[in-house]
């Protein structure tokens, strides 16, 4: 049974989430870094992109007293939705007199959220509120751990730092939330950075490389990042982060990636596929792992299978060649829907893969009368455009309600429509665009 895809989520700096191939719901992501301040700006990032879609956003602190935090967040830490989970004072603070003083009031209405943990010096209690607090939490939640490294000096070694991440990690990611973990990486050994990469989802490293700020990420699980390892350049100013444009890498014919990704856009099996052009379902595996290369006449029916001509599994290469500016209506490939969309929407076609480009993804879709669909037809974050074609649709997006009619065009950017319908008699169609 395949299981269901996680949601993607933004870090806040596109050029980063291109990098990585995205963040999900469910990801916990480490971030190594010298004794420094880079990755406070990533942090900045993430929390005003969490708290401008009004996500539950939590800063738990070993290493920094919440007026600390509070004068590093400015207005962000004013918001409803954000909460200091407090294991400083009680911690590392020592339970100080100066410490203490930043939760007396003067009578005016106190501005921020913040829960003082009695005891972070026992990993239960630190676990305990960390669990109660989002208990009381609806929708995915986001988690700053500031820091593993001051969980291992309140806590006297690295052991229990190991053992309270390897519980915590996969907790955290049943429980549909994505957390970032700071770590001083020269403050830990080299057996406890193996054992947490080891669980982590997403870990990153940040250091100087020829006095520039770089990032490199180590581990995308799931995820197709060509930069893995391939460390990054960037600019920091003030809090605003720009990567210089990375290096191409080698060109390398990935074959067997673009035979499958057609496949599965057909919502073919191995098995559909090799009946399809009489081969055994091992060898469509082996071929889209690339391990083996199909023979040309094989290339031909696999083209013809799956409705793409050969210089498709070509193309970006020197092999491409392609000049076609006309395409019929049959030129385009059948393609399935998932989730509430499938079996409402219908006459779904992937127009063909020559007029694409890494971008765009066009659709045309058919609505017809008195159809609805809960939620959204496709699962992606980022630009979507629509052009009625035919007929009228009535959508939600954010609980308002949206009408277009033959010849308009909808835009969407971050937001997902909840709900669409058409009400009319006639079938509308939409030609829709997704923006990679």
């Amino acid at each position: 049974m395949e299981t269901m895809k996680k949601k993607p989520v933004s870090s806040g700096i596109a050029q980063l989430d291109n990098l990585l191939g995205d963040l999900y719901i469910g990801d916990n992501v480490l971030w190594y870094e010298d004794a420094g301040s880079l990755t406070s700006v990533f942090c900045i990032h993430f929390i005003r992109e969490s708290l401008a879609l009004k996500k539950p956003t939590i800063y738990v602190s070993f290493d920094r007293s919440p007026k600390n935090v509070v004068t590093f967040l400015g207005p962000l830490a004013e918001s409803q939705n954000f909460t200091i989970l407090d294991c400083f004072t009680n911690g590392k603070g020592d339970r100080s007199e100066v410490f203490g003083k930043f939760y007396e009031k003067d009578g005016a209405q106190w501005p921020y959220q913040v829960i003082r943990v009695n005891d972070p010096a026992h990993p239960s209690q630190v676990a305990e509120a960390i669990y109660g607090l989002h208990a009381n939490l609806s929708g995915d939640t986001r988690f700053i751990i500031d820091s593993l490294t001051g969980m291992q000096d309140l806590w006297g070694g690295e052991e229990q730092v190991m053992k309270f991440y390897a519980r915590t990690c996969p907790r955290l990611y049943e429980l549909d939330t994505i957390a970032y973990w700071i770590v001083e990486k020269d403050a830990h050994s080299s057996r406890l950075r193996a054992n947490i990469n080891k669980i982590t989802q997403v870990a990153i490293d940040l250091a100087i490389k020829n006095d520039k700020p770089a990032l490199k990420i180590i581990k995308a699980e799931k995820r197709n990042s060509r930069f893995l390892n391939e460390p990054q350049s960037f600019t920091c100013t003030g809090t605003e982060i720009v990567f210089e444009l990375p290096k191409p890498l080698p060109e390398r014919l990935d074959l067997g990636g673009r035979i499958k990704a057609m496949r599965k856009k057909q919502g073919l099996s191995q098995k559909e596929l090799a009946e399809k052009i009489g081969v055994t379902p091992s060898s469509i595996s082996q071929v889209e792992k690339n391990l083996i290369y199909p023979s040309i006449p094989a290339l031909f029916r696999l083209a013809e299978s799956l409705a793409v001509e050969v210089g498709y599994f070509f193309e970006g290469t020197q092999a491409a060649g392609w000049s076609r500016c006309v395409f019929r209506l049959g030129d385009g490939v059948g393609a399935r829907l998932e989730g509430a969309a499938k079996g409402q929407v219908e006459g779904v076609r992937l127009l063909p893969p020559s007029i694409r480009d890494a971008e765009t993804e066009p659709y045309l879709l058919r609505i017809e009368p008195g159809r609805k669909v809960v939620g959204h037809f496709f699962r992606h974050k980022g630009d979507e455009l629509g052009y009625v074609l035919a007929g009228t649709l009535v959508f939600w997006v954010n609980g308002q309600r949206q009408e277009a009619v033959a010849g308009d065009l909808i835009y969407l950017k971050t937001d997902s429509p909840e709900q669409w319908e058409n009400a009319d008699e006639t079938t509308a169609e939409l030609l829709w665009l997704i923006i990679k």
